[in-house]
């Protein structure tokens, strides 16, 4: 450094305020936060400061550029991480967003339901211990034909489990073409090595047939796996082997069928135009000793990993220590319970499961609801950013329905007077934030995961931002 820029900085530092000033200044009395972090990140302020000053980047009113990072960097850090914002992408079983969104009022009564005490583990009638899955016996089993269920934390966790409790040390007959990757890059050859199984492959990528199973079957086989492909489709020189057939093989060479079915639709969608994809109970019904599915996708409810089937094994996976560390909380259950309680009949959670609803507004419902919303928007934003509705085609979602795509309605952004990259970057950074999409050079925000009473909120971002 030369002795002119040396001195340059010097008299800077100078100017530099100190953590008393700091204090003074944003007013940090008044902040209901751990002392010794505030100073911390004060400390980190002040060093950024002189950084820049070292490398010329600040020459000038040292003091404002202090508080106003100072002032940023506190405001983010008292700040919740965790926050609402409004899904224009599209996906409504969106897994970077949350998964499958919640309607208020099961929320609200599900947490009702267990504030600030609930009988969890508790049997009230007897006064005894309880079981937490007790809640939801009554509701999931008529719905997918088991004889006992056990709730987990996901689907993944939901496989780990069944297979060390069953196969450890063990083989797992699975099809070469079920090896499937699920979110996170997690596999599931991965997942049978994790529980300590011994995977076995058979049959090829597009062809497996009764005799690849028959053939591999030996002394140390332990169950046969069946994985449900529902986040992608081999299509063309295929052939894959029906639920009944392996059910017969599993019970001629006395193992069980155990199926991973994925996204966990416990409904028919075709009455609201939507793909076909293979309802739980139908897998029971064929002759699966185990099914298992997720709560958070088609099911419509929380994060969760559902175990259901015949009580013999539903029994012997609860014992397993693994269950005690895969469980879930009271507020999951309460959430699920509520959700399952959606399905009194075979539509009835159309008013009541915000994911089904969402998934199921057809094109007519989402116009009107975007014509809404550009209503309340004004004409000199509408034209000025030549605002229009558009059709569009969505994903499902987190692996579900993956080859399908589904009919929807987007508010495009078609103007050249503000790139696409600048407008989605204003409504992220909007007081709800608006993740939308940019396709074919227009910043998209389309409509079929926002809910109904979102319009005005919508409308008033849209109309924040463009201002």
């Amino acid at each position: 450094m030369s002795n002119e820029k040396s001195s340059s900085c010097k008299v800077l530092f100078k100017e530099l305020p100190s953590i008393d000033e700091l204090y003074q200044v944003l007013d940090i009395e008044s902040i209901e936060y751990p002392r010794n972090i505030i100073k911390k990140e004060l400390r980190k302020v002040l060093n950024s400061i002189r950084k820049d000053i070292e490398l010329g980047k600040i020459k000038s009113k040292v003091k404002q550029e202090t508080y106003n990072l100072a002032l940023n960097n506190i405001q983010k850090l008292v700040s919740f991480n965790l926050n609402s914002v409004i899904n224009g992408t599209g996906i409504v079983l969106h897994t970077g967003l949350g998964r499958a969104p919640l309607s208020k009022k099961i929320f609200l009564e599900s947490f009702n339901r267990v504030y600030p005490y609930s009988n969890l583990e508790f049997n009230v009638k007897d006064n005894l211990r309880g079981d937490r899955n007790d809640s939801i016996q009554d509701l999931i089993n008529p719905l997918v034909g088991s004889q006992k269920t056990i709730v987990v934390n996901n689907c993944a966790a939901a496989l780990l489990l069944t297979l060390n409790t069953l196969s450890e040390g063990r083989e797992v007959i699975i099809s070469r073409g079920q090896q499937v990757e699920i979110g996170g890059s997690f596999r599931i050859p991965e997942i049978v090595k994790k529980s300590g199984s011994i995977i076995k492959d058979v049959g090829t990528t597009n062809k497996t047939h009764s005799r690849d199973y028959e053939n591999s079957i030996t002394s140390n086989s332990a169950l046969i796996l069946y994985a449900h492909t529902s986040n992608y489709k081999v299509v063309g020189f295929t052939n894959e082997i029906k639920i009944s057939e392996l059910s017969k093989i599993a019970k001629k060479n006395k193992i069980p069928l155990v199926v991973d079915a994925g996204s966990g639709c416990i409904t028919s969608f075709q009455k609201f135009n939507m793909p076909l994809e293979k309802i739980t109970k139908e897998y029971l019904k064929s002759g699966a000793d185990i099914v298992m599915f997720s709560g958070d996708k088609l099911l419509g409810g929380p994060q969760s990993g559902i175990i259901s089937g015949k009580k013999k094994y539903i029994d012997l996976i609860k014992q397993n220590t693994l269950y005690r560390t895969l469980r879930v909380d009271k507020l999951s259950l309460s959430l699920l319970e509520g959700i399952l309680r959606t399905y009194k009949t075979e539509s009835s959670f159309y008013n009541n499961n915000l994911a089904l609803e969402l998934l199921t507004r057809n094109r007519d419902v989402l116009r009107s609801f975007g014509e809404n919303i550009l209503n309340d928007i004004s004409s000199k934003i509408i034209e000025f950013y030549n605002l229009k509705l558009i059709n569009t085609m969505v994903e499902a979602g987190s692996g579900a329905m993956p080859v399908n795509s589904i009919e929807s309605i987007g508010i495009i952004f078609n103007t050249n007077k503000v790139s696409p990259n600048k407008l989605s970057k204003k409504f992220r950074s909007a007081s709800i934030p608006v993740i939308g999409y940019i396709k074919e050079g227009n910043y998209i925000i389309d409509l079929k995961a926002i809910p109904a009473d979102f319009s005005k909120k919508l409308s008033k971002v849209i109309s924040e931002v463009l201002k």
